[in-house]
């Protein structure tokens, strides 16, 4: 008899829900820690915007390599081991950055880091997917990217004070420890996996579920979306620290870093997001939370800081509520193996990050704030077309019809 999946309301899917809240927390606050240092690395170590942009990139492009390996070997070996090594090692990893000598070390150290830190993002999305029922997951999915999201914040927040009044090194050495005890916490909660069964693996099964999943008719604009999402909300966050501390605006490194204090925005949304797509199905909700990125954007062309303020407010808000329902859909419509379909959409999602974040550097160069959001608006008009087309999507057949 097949083992029930864990629902809403159960000490089981509370102890998920602690233990991925750590998951999302660690995996976003190690990575994206360096984001708002990146005016200081540029002035210590010499560098352009672009340049200064490498501790990131590198580390995001890193991660959607390793997500496809991820998911290989969790397929093979199980989630919560490789999840649980992934953030042991990543809070080890960024603990040693703080002790580097040079931009190289610095850099080497960042991609390792984002290397090993992808057993944790795509697994943890298959887990949910095996363990939790079909009518709690987009609930469980919005519980972990609040994690994810007070993990940006806590990490953008802490790193941005710390360096105000001591140094970025000392910023990554604390980020580090935080990381470590984040992993102790996720060990010591997440329930060991009952519905997991091992695949084969292998490259030859990563080449057969790749083909299946961009065969799906629905899957492949899932990951089209992550790459645009993903990218044009890390190249607004690299950038605008650097207009807020320029001659406009004026700020102080610690100012602009508690700008990410909206990111509890994306805390609450991506848990309304998923509850509001349980209700009324994701193709109703999808294409109107992308709206509210479109429109922040907008708002941040201000001269007025506060106007600015709220535009980056709006735009997070909206960002999070779409990750969630766009996310909780992969899960939902995934077949066998799902955790190559998560990590595919990851892959797309960090590469987005990657590639858009840094291209972004030459906009911010040659064409200021104006030519970043251009390219951003671009991207999110994108974006809210393909949510658009997703509307006509036939169900599968065994995808419940209030939840497509």
């Amino acid at each position: 008899m097949p083992t029930p999946a864990i629902a809403a309301g159960s000490v089981e899917f509370k102890r998920v829900n602690r233990a991925m809240a750590f998951g999302g927390f660690s995996t976003f606050a190690l990575l994206y820690s360096v984001q708002p240092l990146m005016p200081l690395l540029a002035r210590d170590f010499a560098l352009t915007p672009a340049q200064s942009s490498l501790a990131l990139s590198i580390s995001t492009g890193a991660l959607a390599i390793s997500l496809l390996i991820s998911s290989i070997l969790s397929d093979r070996f199980g989630r919560k081991p490789l999840m649980a090594a992934s953030m042991f090692s990543g809070g080890l990893l960024t603990l040693l950055a703080a002790f580097t000598s040079d931009y190289a070390q610095l850099v080497a150290l960042r991609a390792l880091m984002g290397f090993m830190l992808g057993g944790m993002p795509a697994v943890a999305m298959a887990y949910l997917s095996e363990e939790i029922e079909g009518s709690s997951l987009g609930l469980a999915m919005g519980m972990y990217i609040s994690g994810s999201a007070f993990g940006g914040m806590f990490g953008r927040v802490l790193a941005s004070v710390i360096s105000d009044f001591f140094s970025w090194r000392l910023a990554l050495g604390l980020m580090g420890a935080a990381g470590l005890y984040a992993a102790w916490e996720f060990w010591r909660s997440l329930p060991v996996s009952k519905r997991f069964r091992p695949g084969q693996g292998g490259l030859g099964g990563l080449v057969d579920g790749a083909r299946r999943h961009l065969r799906d008719p629905g899957l492949p604009f899932l990951f089209m979306l992550a790459f645009l999402l993903m990218g044009s909300f890390v190249s607004l966050y690299n950038y605008i620290g650097y207009r807020l501390l320029g001659p406009e605006f004026g700020l102080r490194q610690s100012a602009v870093g508690a700008l990410s204090v909206l990111y509890l925005l994306g805390i609450f949304s991506s848990v309304w997001a998923g509850r509001l797509a349980d209700r009324l199905g994701r193709r109703n909700v999808l294409w109107l939370v992308m709206s509210l990125m479109l429109g922040g954007l907008l708002l941040t062309l201000s001269g007025n800081l506060v106007a600015v303020v709220a535009g980056v407010g709006l735009y997070t808000f909206g960002f999070f509520a779409s990750h969630s329902v766009a996310s909780s859909w992969v899960g939902r419509r995934a077949r066998p193996p799902q955790a190559l379909a998560s990590a595919l959409y990851l892959f797309f999602y960090y590469l987005g990050s990657s590639v858009v974040g840094w291209f972004s550097g030459y906009l911010w160069e040659h064409g200021g704030w104006f030519g970043v959001v251009g390219l951003l608006g671009a991207i999110l008009v994108l974006a809210m077309l393909i949510a658009l087309r997703l509307r006509g999507l036939a169900p599968l057949e065994s995808t419940p019809p209030a939840a497509p």
